[in-house]
């Protein structure tokens, strides 16, 4: 029974499946991009992106690790001197297959299977289409949102100015009222004016003089 052996035999042995592989990963590592079929292109990158992760550790033992794998000094070479340093800040996934259509024949699915910090002119496009989709999502997203927003106060402070209108209007009114009533206040000031009246009483008090001193004359006789 085969139970949990889901990985892909690609109808060899063992050792023949192994020495492809090998063969493969090495190719890959010194061309970059290889042609090939779709099932051994998914078997492949299980197979060598272990390998490159491995070569971010310039070790020794990270050397010869891989070297056992690889069977090859020259692919092993420009795997930790070449390739590692583009990779380093890549958290995996570093190969990408690009399917071709089918094989004339047999109908096989064939592939490109490529590293994908190599392929420049996808990397550019990639890199645009992401800034300028981000720059244009987060900018129309809060553009909208200040907009709703600014509708909003604009028809609340609308509705607050109309709420507030009618009260203000009749208060107006009423202001004027007290205004003649201010006016008449000052009426009262000449009313100091009577104190220059005094002044023609002594006038009238010499009047009644001569009628005093004729009184004492009349008073003398019945004496």
């Amino acid at each position: 029974m085969r139970h949990q052996k889901k990985f892909n035999h690609l109808g060899r042995k063992s050792a023949h499946r192994k020495a492809m592989l090998s063969n493969m990963a090495a190719s890959l590592i010194m061309h970059k991009r290889i042609h090939t079929t779709v099932a051994k292109a998914k078997a492949l990158r299980i197979y060598v992106e272990p390998l490159i992760t491995k070569s971010k550790e310039d070790t020794t033992h990270s050397r010869r690790t891989v070297f056992s794998y690889l069977q090859n000094k020259e692919a092993v070479t420009e795997l930790f001197r070449e390739i590692a340093k583009k990779i380093m800040d890549r958290p995996g996934g570093y190969t990408r297959i690009l399917k071709t259509g089918n094989r004339f024949g047999d109908n096989a699915e064939m592939c490109l299977i490529e590293l994908v910090d190599y392929n420049e002119a996808m990397l550019s496009v990639k890199d645009d289409g992401k800034a300028k989709s981000k720059r244009r999502r987060r900018g129309s997203s809060k553009k909208k949102a200040d907009e709703v927003g600014d509708e909003v106060e604009e028809t609340t402070s609308v509705k607050t100015e109309t709420e507030v209108k009618p009260k203000k209007e009749p208060r107006k009114a009423e202001d004027p009222k007290p205004e003649p009533d201010s006016t008449p206040e000052p009426e009262p000031a000449p009313e100091p004016e009577p104190a220059p009246e005094p002044e023609p009483e002594p006038a009238s008090d010499p009047e009644p003089e001569p009628s005093v001193e004729s009184e004492p004359t009349e008073e003398q006789p019945k004496v």
